[in-house]
Formats: C-alpha cells, structure tokens, sequence
C-alpha cells in the first residue's frame, strides 16, 4: 500500500516584477488585493492571473490595466 503525503502550497503574489510575500494566509485572494492596494495604488485595477503552480508555490501574478487617458 503506498502512502499519500499532503503539503499546503504557499502562495506569493508578483507585481511589475516584484515578488511580494503572502502578507496573511488566511485571507482570500481579493481580500489581498485590498490590502495590497495601499502600498501599491495600481493593483486596485490590475488584471489577475493565476494561480501558476510552481511546485511549492501558488504563483498569483498583478498586471497593470492597460488604457489611454484623455
């Protein structure tokens, strides 16, 4: 009989480049973004990507919403 081992994968979250650690597990992905969003105005409106399975990490990636002024 083979074993089954189960591992809780970390996440990170990534912006303009910018790796930046989980800053509370037990909150939901939009609940992040609210938080995040005073240290990074522009994340209010980004897109969401992921989650990326890296192995040990569930990778969540910001991009910048893309648009024209005027």
């Amino acid at each position: 009989m083979s074993s089954l081992t189960v591992k809780a994968l970390h996440r990170e979250f990534f912006y303009n480049g910018t790796r930046i650690p989980d800053p509370a597990p037990n909150l939901t992905v939009e609940q992040v973004r609210e938080l995040l969003t005073s240290s990074y105005p522009e994340i209010a409106t980004a897109s969401l990507t992921g989650p990326d399975d890296t192995g040990d990490t569930l990778r969540y990636t910001f991009s910048r919403a893309i648009g024209s002024k005027g």
